[in-house]
């Protein structure tokens, strides 16, 4: 995890080597799947593309930036479980309780500490391609709606709590 000088964390979930025969051998291309988050709710993805290594991670880099979506927090954890579906990944997220911590695996763990979620429970199901995956807990992470947003669409008054 790394966090550059616009204040993003940028997280490489996955680098692969490409090969493609041609006559004389093999020619080597890059793909590199990549996660960028401000640590307060803005998540992207981005895939690049490329001969070289740090061509494909730049390329990775600003394609995620430009995709960046909002999830609501809510004390450092999601406001309520969600699944996400891309293809044959599924990803379960729930939200957990105070000091918990990033109960996940791989791309998904990278999306949840982009995004500056503190404590959460996933469970990746069906596939462990990483590029569904993360799609998957993206897509879930964007089904979220925050309880004002939920309120402003059925046109009722949020409650406070009674203590």
């Amino acid at each position: 995890m790394e966090q550059n000088e616009l204040g993003f964390v940028e997280k490489v979930v996955s680098l692969n080597r490409v090969a493609k025969v041609v006559k004389g051998g093999r020619r080597f291309s890059f793909s590199a799947l990549v996660v960028v988050g401000d640590g307060k709710g803005s998540v992207g993805y981005g895939l690049g593309k490329a001969q070289e290594v740090p061509e494909a991670l730049r390329k990775a880099t600003e394609r995620a930036r430009r995709s960046m979506i909002l999830v609501p927090l809510l004390d450092g954890t999601l406001p309520y479980a969600v699944q996400g579906n891309f293809g044959a990944g599924k990803v379960m997220l729930k939200p957990a309780s105070r000091g918990t911590g990033i109960i996940a695996g791989g791309a998904v763990r990278a999306v949840m500490e982009a995004a500056g979620v503190r404590d959460v429970l996933t469970k990746a199901i069906g596939t462990n391609n990483p590029h569904n995956v993360l799609r998957a807990a993206v897509a879930g992470l964007a089904a979220l709606r925050s309880a004002d947003k939920v309120s402003e669409v059925r046109g009722k008054e949020l409650e406070t709590p009674r203590k």
